[in-house]
């Protein structure tokens, strides 16, 4: 993973605003488990960051408040046993995680009514159904 982390569009985070940590893993691994540090955690200051349209950091701000720590956002990923795809791994997640929390706000529900035709054929289906069920009692069979 190199160059820019590219969000939504043209905007794009550089990589010196993201912050690499390396650690030994946990599971299974291999002779060399306890050797490599192939475990990822990616940092990035989203408070202090100028990469970011201020409406989107605002947004990404109050939408991620629960994950920040200090403003600062993490993503960490160990699935792999490479190094090198957990990297990959961690940036595409910033990247998502960005571009969801970033996104402009759905268009607002305009309720709409029943049509009235819909309305009376299940309240005739309803009456069919009755009828139906009121003709199997062995009432008038004498």
């Amino acid at each position: 993973m190199s160059g820019p982390l590219v969000i939504r569009g043209s905007v794009s985070v550089p990589e010196a605003e993201l912050m690499w940590r390396f650690s030994r893993s946990s599971g299974p691994g291999g002779q060399h488990v306890n050797t490599t540090d192939s475990q990822v955690e990616l940092r990035f200051d989203l408070a202090a960051t100028q990469s970011l349209p201020a409406v989107w950091k605002e947004r990404a701000l109050e939408r991620l408040a629960d994950r920040l720590v200090d403003g600062v956002l993490v993503v960490r990923a160990s699935e792999h046993r490479s190094q090198w795809r957990n990297r990959e791994t961690a940036a595409v997640r910033l990247a998502a995680l960005l571009a969801q929390a970033t996104a402009p706000p759905p268009k607002p529900r305009r309720p709409t009514k029943v049509p009235r035709g819909i309305n009376e054929r299940r309240l005739r289906v309803k009456r069919e159904r009755s009828d139906i069920k009121r003709g199997r009692s062995g009432r008038g069979w004498d």
